[in-house]
C-alpha cells in the first residue's frame, strides 16, 4: 500500500512539474506574440492615418488648384492636367500604403493562428496527461450519425461534444441538432471513449460501444 500509495505521489508531482514548466513556456510565447500583435495593430492604424491624411491632403490641393486656376484665367485650360496629375499622385501614394498594410494584416492572422495553434497543443497536452483527448470528426454519409439528434449520442462519463460545424455556422450543441453529412463534430472527454464514438460519425466500422443512452445502461 505504501509503494503504491508513494507511486501515485510521485506521478501527481510529474504532472504538476510538467505542466507548471509547460505553462511558463506557454504564457512566454503567448506574452511575446501578444506583444508582436499589438506592435502590429499599431503600424496599421499609423497606415490607416496616413491614408486619411494623404486623401485629406489631395483634397485641399485640388480645392486650391482650381480656384487658383479659376482666379488666372490665361491657364484656366490646364486645370484638368494638373488635378488629374494630382489624383494620380494621390491614388499611387494610396496603393503603396494600402499594399504595406495588407502585409500587416496578414502577419496579423498568422501570429493569431499560431497562438491559437499554440492553445490547442497545450489543451492537448493537458488532455493527454489525463488519458484525455480532442476528436475533429466529419459526419459522412451513410454514418450511423446522420439524421440522429444530438441527444441520440451514446452518453459517456467523461465526453461531450464542444461544438458542430455546418457550413460557415457554428452551431450550439442541442440536444435535438441533427447530424448531417458533412458536419464536423469536436468531441472531447476520455481517449477510449472518443476512440470508441469514432465510427458512429464516420462509419469505419460497426459501433459496439458499452456506453449509457439516455442513461439507460446497455
Amino acid at each position: 500500500m505504501t509503494f503504491e500509495l508513494l507511486g501515485r505521489v510521485h506521478k501527481e508531482l510529474s504532472i504538476t512539474g510538467h505542466a507548471f514548466y509547460e505553462t511558463i513556456l506557454s504564457i512566454s510565447e503567448l506574452v511575446n506574440r501578444k506583444v508582436q500583435i499589438i506592435r502590429l495593430h499599431w503600424q496599421a492604424s499609423t497606415l490607416l492615418q496616413q491614408i486619411d491624411d494623404v486623401t485629406a491632403k489631395v483634397g485641399q490641393q485640388i480645392v486650391s488648384q482650381v480656384s487658383d486656376r479659376l482666379q488666372d484665367q490665361s491657364h484656366s485650360d490646364s486645370v484638368v492636367g494638373v488635378v488629374d496629375q494630382t489624383l494620380a499622385d494621390a491614388i499611387s501614394r494610396v496603393q503603396e500604403l494600402k499594399q504595406v498594410l495588407i502585409s500587416v494584416d496578414a502577419e496579423i492572422r498568422e501570429l493569431k493562428i499560431e497562438t491559437v495553434h499554440q492553445d490547442l497543443l497545450s489543451l492537448q497536452n493537458d488532455l493527454a496527461l489525463r488519458s484525455g483527448g480532442i476528436e475533429r470528426l466529419t459526419v459522412v454519409r451513410g454514418a450511423a450519425a446522420v439524421g440522429q439528434p444530438l441527444s441520440a449520442l451514446p452518453q459517456c462519463f467523461s465526453t461531450s461534444v464542444a461544438a458542430v460545424l455546418r457550413g460557415p455556422f457554428l452551431l450550439a450543441p442541442t440536444h435535438d441538432l441533427q447530424f448531417r453529412p458533412g458536419d464536423i463534430v469536436v468531441l472531447v472527454g476520455a481517449q477510449t471513449e472518443l476512440d470508441q464514438l469514432v465510427p458512429w460519425f464516420a462509419g469505419q466500422r460497426p459501433f459496439t460501444a458499452s456506453f449509457t443512452r439516455f442513461g439507460v445502461d446497455k
